[in-house]
């Protein structure tokens, strides 16, 4: 199985939507999906991730299943915090990123929220609620989840191409758990783009199955159709 992570378009935020610009970048990447298929489309309940899986599903002619706990506004309540009047990701704050590359944090693993500066903070409590929903998702698909042994049994293995649009804050819960990295790994040092598209395959070894990512938020569709190419409207490359 091939499972693809699509962050969406360049949004709109208040009202939830897309800009025009993120409207083409969703063109762009439906005729890159469409070429080699895709079996199942999943979506955010967020309208500007429906609206980027929107052109695929029509070149495709398939409807979209939505999945509320992908939904951003979770993960932005529990790993938000306010420093100097400003609220944002606590991962993107110097002081957080000190404390996530602390010896103590490292060595705590996959319990790194039990550090004593974070404790306060209950990250705990969203990273049991992503790793339940995402292992229920992923045991859907045909693949159960030990994580005593980090690996994949393979249930109901298959080929299928399975699409996912979501959100940037969502993606570090998503390929952390997923991919049993500890969460401060991926936060502190991956980032995917505007319609970056993630590509985790899952392979059947006798059946066991590793995660493997194929590639990281790749974003040739849109270099394909003429479009600015970049990291969001920051860095151009």
């Amino acid at each position: 199985m091939l499972l693809f992570y699509i962050r969406h378009g360049d949004a709109i935020y208040n009202p939830d939507s897309l800009s025009p610009l993120g409207e083409r970048q969703a063109e762009a990447l439906a005729k890159r999906l469409a070429k080699y298929g895709i079996d199942e489309i999943y979506s955010s309940t967020s309208n500007r991730a429906q609206l980027t899986a929107k052109p695929l599903c029509e070149l495709l002619k398939k409807d979209i299943k939505t999945l509320d706990f992908c939904n951003e506004k979770y993960v932005w309540n529990e790993f938000t915090v306010n420093v100097d009047g400003q609220t944002d990701w606590f991962f993107k704050k110097t002081i957080f990123k000190k404390i996530l590359a602390s010896d103590d944090v490292v060595e705590n693993g996959y319990k790194w929220y039990e550090n004593d500066e974070l404790k306060e903070y209950n990250f705990s409590k969203s990273i049991e609620r992503v790793d339940k929903e995402l292992d229920k998702f992923i045991s859907e698909l045909g693949y159960e989840h030990d994580r005593e042994k980090h690996l994949y049994k393979c249930v109901n293995p298959s080929d299928k191409r399975v699409a996912l649009f979501a959100h940037q804050g969502f993606c570090v819960s998503f390929l952390s758990s997923i991919l049993d990295i500890p969460y401060p790994y991926i936060a502190s040092h991956f980032d995917i783009c505007n319609t970056g598209m993630t590509v985790v395959e899952f392979r059947n070894e006798n059946g066991v199955s590793f995660p493997k990512v194929l590639t990281l938020s790749n974003d040739s569709h849109i270099y394909r159709e003429g479009l600015i190419a970049g990291y969001d409207s920051i860095i151009r490359f």
